[in-house]
């Protein structure tokens, strides 16, 4: 997910807070470039001054990943689509847009992208940045739709590479944690508009791991929801269609995706913050309020829902075939434990992709994501929770909380030290550092 401004501005002074309030930083000044020149000369002019640099997005990221004391580049000036190539099916946009403008613009053009997170309130390099995936059998993250990247180096240069250019700084600046340069600009490949039938019904949490293997096989794109101190879930199937186009009725969309997923589910969660023992009791009734439903529309109004309910995250990649062992672990843990999760749990899948740091990268993959409603207590869960992800040679999302360090993530990528060999090429003085990168991949 991306890392960016939704909190607090005010030049020299400002504070920059996270969506999630884990992170915050008071850079020396801010910037707001509206074209990639003047963003490489931020640079240069950060580089004279002894400063770092560091770009934000809107804020969806749950680490410090963009946090500095250096310059904050803010991305909303370099917005919009550059260029649709309808004979290569592209897209070039600025960094800085929104996944709701893009998607929202590619349908008014009759295109879209293959695959999306659950939520669009990033920047594109943001989310792609960090590694922001949805779920598919067959279709991976959003980083690995983009058939080419355009980013300022840290000596000031402008740097684009694909495929065939610059072949080596592709296949790692796709997801490149704000370690190589900043993104200017993106491009996509996307398809013709298509329908997408969207199949959700609650189903037994054994069923669903039982019959796993046959979902997942089944569906273009299987996730599920499981609520602790339950045995149920929500399922989610969509698979495209061929039409006609049948979208969520106003009324029944507004109650179900605003009033049950978002105001009653606020209130619940204020209720179990304040009085842990009702946890249980309100998980039983949340995994019930939502009836099954089925309906078709196009791609981003399927993949995507609001999220209002404000939380923390933490997400692990582990290969595929360890998912069901995982989850079994993690409920039998939850089951013996005196933790009170108010939020479910997330389970989505990808294919294996060829991008360096991707939490896909060489294997096919399974994503078990942990929440907690903001304000309450985290850790105990995620520490127990962690230690069951790393036991499987998990690999933690870019930009959701965790604590693992380069030791470790250079164990579970192979092509670790790829990256980190071009990093020291690219940014030789560590002008993209900040204490999360150090952390992470090394100093």
């Amino acid at each position: 997910m991306s890392t960016t401004a939704n909190g607090k501005t005010g030049g020299k002074s400002g504070t920059w807070r996270n969506w999630g309030g884990t992170a915050a930083a008071r850079p020396a000044r801010e910037v707001a470039p509206a074209s990639a020149a003047e963003l490489a000369e931020a640079v240069r002019r950060a580089a004279e001054d002894g400063l770092r640099v560091k770009a934000v997005g809107t804020g969806h990221s749950f680490t410090s990943i963009a946090a500095t004391d250096g310059v904050l580049i803010r991305p909303h000036l370099l917005t919009g689509i550059r260029h649709i190539d309808r004979a290569a099916m592209t897209v070039t946009v600025e960094a800085g847009t929104p996944l709701k403008r893009l998607n929202v613009a590619l349908a008014r053009e009759g295109l879209s992208l293959a695959n999306m997170g659950d939520i669009m309130e990033q920047t594109v390099a943001g989310a792609t940045g960090t590694g922001t995936h949805g779920t598919g059998r067959d279709s991976a993250s959003i980083a690995a739709q983009i058939k080419g990247i355009e980013l300022v180096t840290a000596d000031g240069s402008l740097l684009t590479c694909s495929e065939r250019e610059n072949p080596d700084v592709f296949a790692a600046a796709r997801i490149g944690l704000g370690a190589l340069g900043v993104v200017t600009a993106i491009t996509f490949a996307v398809e013709p508009l298509f329908l997408l039938r969207a199949r959700e019904e609650p189903m037994p949490f054994d069923r669903v791991l039982a019959d796993f293997d046959e979902l997942w096989a089944e569906n273009e794109h299987f996730e599920f929801y499981w609520f602790p101190h339950t045995g149920n879930t929500t399922t989610k199937r969509n698979n495209r269609s061929a039409g006609p186009e049948q979208p969520v009725g106003r009324v029944k969309g507004w109650v179900e995706d605003e009033f049950l997923s978002n105001g009653v589910f606020q209130v619940a969660n204020w209720v179990g913050r304040a009085v842990p023992a009702t946890v249980p009791a309100i998980a039983r009734i949340s995994s019930k309020a939502l009836s099954a439903r089925t309906y078709t529309d196009i791609p981003y109004k399927v993949f995507t829902s609001p999220r209002r309910v404000r939380f923390v995250e933490m997400e692990y990649a582990v290969p595929r075939e360890a998912v069901v062992d995982a989850l079994r672990e993690l409920k039998a843990m939850v089951d013996r434990s005196r933790l009170r999760i108010s939020f479910p749990v997330e389970v989505r899948t990808a294919p294996a992709d060829d991008i360096t740091l991707s939490t896909a990268s060489g294997r096919d993959t399974a994503y078990i994501a942990v929440h907690m409603f903001k304000g309450t207590p985290y850790r105990g869960y995620f520490t127990a929770a962690e230690r069951i992800f790393t036991a499987h040679e998990g690999r933690p999302h870019w930009g959701k909380l965790h604590t693992r360090d380069a030791a470790y993530l250079s164990r579970v990528y192979p092509r670790f030290g790829e990256f980190t060999a071009l990093r020291d090429r690219l940014d030789p003085d560590r002008r993209f550092q900040n204490d999360h990168l150090r952390r992470v991949l090394g100093p």
